[in-house]
């Protein structure tokens, strides 16, 4: 039991509990009060406040393990609501990435808060640690705007729905704002404009594994877009096609590398069951528009050649990956160090300084997601009122 109130405790960043501090751990009335304060201040997340009436009534009565009993299923509840979500798995639908957390044994974790006094640093640090969900949270405290209100809380609870740590270095995509974002030890460093999928072919959510970038590539042409284009202009114009670079063997299209070649100069090694890649294109003038969902769900990368110079620092030059350019050669060139991509659908962030910025829901997703934007019984402002103690107060005690 030490060992797991160990793990456990490292993995959120508390405090371990003490040898043979979690059996027969009990809620103090003190504990009892700071939960009341965090199911109180669940509004201030976008989340529902949950009902205390088992508690409630356990409290009413004079069995102490009954309390025990209902204060943990409450804390639970709320904790997971925090850390996971309160969206249904309707809601979530089209999310497909893992979010890891769902592995935490909450159970253990929260004994050792009570075991050790810091049920308040338990709470707060089950909320997603992204710098665009604070940016998120603050709007939410003060927006008044009834649907900008619901457009916040949605993107907040899309927040939970992702790995608290997304990995020191890592891209992140937002197709809703047609951007893809390079971190690096843990801070931002580099923005590039991308291309994401029409209404009808939209890029999915998931995550992948950047293994490496192919040089001159070739294209395998999906069967959605034989059927589209490809596979008429092969049969009624053959010159064009093979002037276009296609190449039919066996019913596999493919298109070589070159000038016309769809996925221009590079692609990234990222599989993925989707079939969806960050790549180059021809295309480079539709980076200048303003709403930029032209692909069949795949995302093109603006300074594509740039961003994979960027991705391949330590292995390749920008003279050495010009030079394979040149070549017309394809090649394939692994990453140091593989890194985490998300491609992820987010209609609010932060907007850089301070505020937040709300987007188009180009997909028409935001809708699926319900959102308690009111507390039932109690107004934001009192909730506000009873809030546990200052976020940056709880960030200073968790660095210590």
């Amino acid at each position: 039991m030490k060992r797991l109130v160990v793990v456990a405790g490292m993995a959120l960043g508390l405090l371990a509990a003490p040898a043979g501090a979690v059996d027969g751990v009990h809620w103090s009335s003190s504990d009892l009060a700071t939960l009341d304060r965090w199911v109180d201040a669940a509004p201030l997340d976008a989340l529902p406040r949950p009902s205390t009436d088992a508690l409630q009534a356990a409290r009413d009565g004079t069995d102490r393990a009954m309390v025990d009993e209902a204060a943990d299923a409450l804390a639970l509840r709320l904790a997971r609501m925090q850390l996971l979500g309160a969206a249904s798995a309707a809601q979530r639908s089209g999310w497909n990435i893992d979010d890891s957390d769902e592995a935490l044994p909450l159970e253990v974790v929260l004994a050792a808060a009570l075991a050790t006094d810091t049920l308040d640093r338990f709470f707060a640090q089950l909320r997603p640690t992204h710098p665009d969900y604070a940016a998120l949270r603050a709007a939410y405290g003060t927006e008044t705007g009834a649907a900008r209100r619901r457009t916040i809380g949605r993107n907040m609870e899309r927040w939970r729905w992702m790995p608290r740590e997304l990995g020191q270095d890592y891209v992140l995509v937002n197709a809703a704002r047609f951007e893809a974002y390079l971190w690096r030890q843990g801070s931002l460093d580099s923005t590039w404009r991308v291309i994401v999928g029409r209404q009808r072919t939209p890029t999915p959510v998931f995550q992948a594994q950047i293994e490496g970038v192919v040089l001159n590539p070739w294209w395998e042409v999906p069967a959605s877009i034989v059927r589209e284009s490809v596979g008429a202009l092969v049969r009624n114009s053959p010159a064009a096609a093979r002037a276009r670079g296609y190449v039919v063997e066996n019913g596999r299209y493919r298109q070589r590398p070159g000038p016309n070649n769809a996925l221009g100069q590079m692609k990234l090694v990222m599989p993925n069951p989707y079939s969806v890649y960050m790549h180059d294109t021809p295309n480079r003038n539709l980076f200048d528009e303003e709403v930029r969902s032209f692909s069949h769900g795949c995302i093109r990368t603006g300074d594509a050649i740039g961003f994979a110079t960027t991705l391949l620092e330590g292995v390749a030059s920008r003279e050495e990956v010009d030079a394979i350019l040149a070549s017309g050669q394809t090649r394939t060139l692994a990453v140091a160090h593989p890194m985490p991509v998300y491609i992820t659908y987010f209609t609010a962030v932060s907007d850089g300084a301070g505020g937040v910025a709300v987007l188009d829901d180009i997909y028409g997703r935001d809708g699926r997601i319900a959102v308690a934007t009111e507390d039932t019984g109690r107004t934001f402002m009192q909730a506000l009122a009873t809030a546990p103690q200052d976020d940056a107060e709880l960030a200073q005690a968790i660095e210590c």
